[in-house]
């Protein structure tokens, strides 16, 4: 089966010069446009509050961009907080910085007591936890309302079969659990997974008020969750965000009319604010013949970027050619792989392992090979699985390549690690 690519020679990122990126930063390296991530903040304007999901992308680089242009975020790790401070954030500030979980580890419970964090609650078990070192708190119920969507089984963040949120008919019982721990329940956050269709998106703001009219008029903020849809294919269609917004406006402005006061309407995107910024450049590195088959090996692996291993998911993907050549001179059908001794370490390849080729220009060992739309669950997913250094990232900001973090030296990777004596 072959996957057409979105597009075929690429000379440039956001202005600057493949070839110089890679020759400044050396393979792989990721890019970020920053440009393009303001882009789609500004798509996003209508809403009240838009609260990125820095487990995304939580590069500080990317962070303070989006602290700069009015963004807060939601942070899911003790880790994840002390990034959003690292980025300008200020903790003591209400709601700049809201931990999200299904559960508190040690330290995110230190950091959420140390910081008087609001917490979006993920388990009823964290209610009572919460209230023993923070009585007098506000918080989030994060709720499954009992149904989920996603573009694959692994997103899908709702329905009985997911680990996310308080189930929907627990929702009384874990007011009362709040009040009981003198917690106030001052907002819900409903997200249902990746991919939202306004089908589904109906079902989740019916859900929605139903859901605020138990907490009662206590609610003052309610989060449409994330999961806007990124273009990765050329036929992929944009979601209609004027829509978007106009359903769930519609959800609150009833609360509003029900409880007598305003109701804040926060959105929550990750990959919709990052995905589309990003790309991972690599050299290719070995072109063989296998059988029918034309492998082309680069220096990048699944330890960089996950989401195909993981999910099946498809990257459109282009080429730079070593000489500068701006044209393809002929088209190959091409699988595209890694350097990591594991079968699965392929690019191309759909749900459940199988392995696909992509047509794309006639490449040569040290060519460029750009993975595209890797801007969102890249770095952050990334690993030093067969001992590889995590990679360099790069920022594009007024047409200035800023590196923002760099590459992984081979020493580092065991200096925690001793032998016994």
């Amino acid at each position: 089966m072959s996957i057409q690519s979105l597009s075929n020679v690429r000379t440039q990122i956001a202005g600057v010069s493949v070839l110089e990126i890679a020759r400044q930063f050396g393979t792989p390296t990721y890019v970020y446009d920053a440009k393009r991530i303001v882009e789609q903040i500004e798509k996003l304007r209508a809403f009240d509050v838009i609260r990125f999901a820095q487990k995304a992308n939580s590069n500080i680089a990317v962070l303070d961009l989006m602290r700069q242009n009015g963004v807060v975020v939601d942070a899911v790790s003790a880790g994840e907080v002390l990034r959003a401070q690292a980025a300008g954030y200020d903790l003591s500030e209400p709601h700049q910085v809201v931990f999200t979980a299904d559960i508190f580890d040690q330290q995110a419970l230190q950091v959420v007591k140390d910081h008087k964090l609001h917490v979006n609650v993920g388990s009823p078990d964290m209610i009572s936890q919460l209230g023993e070192i923070s009585p007098g708190a506000e918080i989030t119920l994060r709720v499954n309302p009992g149904f989920g969507h996603g573009h694959s089984q692994k997103t899908n963040t709702g329905g009985e079969q997911s680990k996310h949120g308080i189930w929907f008919e627990e929702v009384e019982a874990c007011v009362a659990l709040a009040t009981k721990n003198q917690l106030t329940v001052t907002g819900l956050h409903m997200h249902i997974g990746s991919g939202t269709d306004f089908e589904h998106l109906s079902q989740v703001c019916e859900a929605m008020v139903a859901t605020a009219r138990i907490v009662g008029d206590s609610l003052t903020t309610i989060s449409t969750g994330g999961g806007l849809p990124t273009p990765y294919r050329p036929d992929d269609t944009t979601i209609d965000l004027d829509r978007y917004f106009v359903v769930w406006d519609a959800a609150r402005k009833t609360l509003e009319s029900e409880f007598g006061h305003s109701v804040t309407l926060e959105i929550e995107p990750g990959r919709f604010l990052v995905a589309e910024s990003g790309y991972l450049v690599c050299e290719v590195r070995a072109i063989k013949e296998m059988g029918n088959n034309r492998f082309c090996l680069v220096d990048a692996g699944f330890n960089n970027l996950a989401r195909p291993v993981l999910y099946g998911a498809y990257h459109p993907m282009s080429i730079a050619f070593a000489d500068g050549r701006e044209q393809a001179d002929q088209m190959d059908d091409l699988i595209i792989g890694g350097p990591l001794c594991e079968s699965g370490d392929i690019f191309t390849q759909s749900e459940g392992g199988y392995v696909n080729s992509c047509e794309l220009p006639s490449c040569s060992v040290g060519d460029l090979l750009i993975i595209e739309c890797a801007g969102a669950y890249g770095f952050v997913m990334s690993s030093n699985y067969n001992s590889k250094p995590m990679i360099a990232e790069v920022l594009i900001k007024d047409g200035n390549a800023i590196e923002v973090r760099k590459r992984q030296t081979l020493e580092s990777l065991f200096a925690d690690e001793t032998i016994p004596e």
